[in-house]
């Protein structure tokens, strides 16, 4: 089954290059887009697609909130943010709502359908550096937030370990490695940790170690 994509720009030339380039590809269909968050919205609601392809900027609503309200209604959807800046406190907050993460517009053509399908696979856009060095400096700004919740008690010592992996951008691979057990074992240990939390995927878990002083910027 294809993956299906929504895109949503101000800029028409993106929209186009984007669709385009994304249905191309033999396991991904582009359905829809929309020149604004507000359509975004209702096209989204109407069409459901696995993927949404979010730029920052837009008018009628911002991108921050196009996408929050989207995962608000719908569950299923993986939103993926766009912008042409790699340091923007809009897609930090992006992923605090439930983002799946962000890319900049100017990345190679095989790092946006890399995107797509890893964002469509249930796992979060987090290995680029930008991503970490974004969340660290907006953290590092926000740090007499920072709040030791409850929830943290529960979880066990290696599913704490496993929380600080997932925030230095570790893959589910790098993390068995590291702790010498399986991969099935730290896919376990993370469904575990992101219920325990109460948080959505891997995007938000990085957000929470650093806002909560789990794991410190630098």
């Amino acid at each position: 089954m294809s993956i299906t994509v929504f895109i949503a720009d101000d800029q028409a030339m993106v929209r186009q290059g984007f669709g385009a380039l994304l249905g191309a590809q033999p396991d991904i269909s582009v359905i829809g887009d929309a020149p604004d968050g507000k359509a975004a919205v209702a096209e989204v609601a109407r069409l459901r697609p696995d993927v949404v392809l979010m730029d920052v900027r837009m008018p009628e609503m911002n991108g921050l909130e196009a996408a929050a309200e989207i995962l608000r209604r719908h569950d299923g959807v993986r939103v993926l943010m766009l912008t042409t800046f790699d340091i923007d406190d809009y897609v930090y907050e992006a992923l605090r709502v439930g983002a799946s993460g962000f890319m900049l517009k100017d990345a190679p053509a095989e790092e946006l359908v890399r995107a797509v399908r890893v964002v469509h696979e249930g796992q979060s856009l987090l290995a680029p550096s930008v991503t970490r060095r974004m969340i660290a400096e907006v953290t590092a700004a926000r740090a007499h937030r920072r709040t030791a919740p409850p929830e943290l008690k529960t979880l066990t010592p290696r599913e704490r370990e496993v929380l600080e992996a997932i925030a230095a951008g570790r893959s589910n691979a790098e993390i068995a490695e590291a702790l010498f057990v399986s991969d099935q074992t730290v896919k376990t240990h993370v469904s575990k940790v992101l219920q325990k939390l109460g948080l959505r995927d891997r995007a938000q878990a990085v957000v929470y170690a650093y806002e909560t002083g789990v794991v410190t910027p630098g």
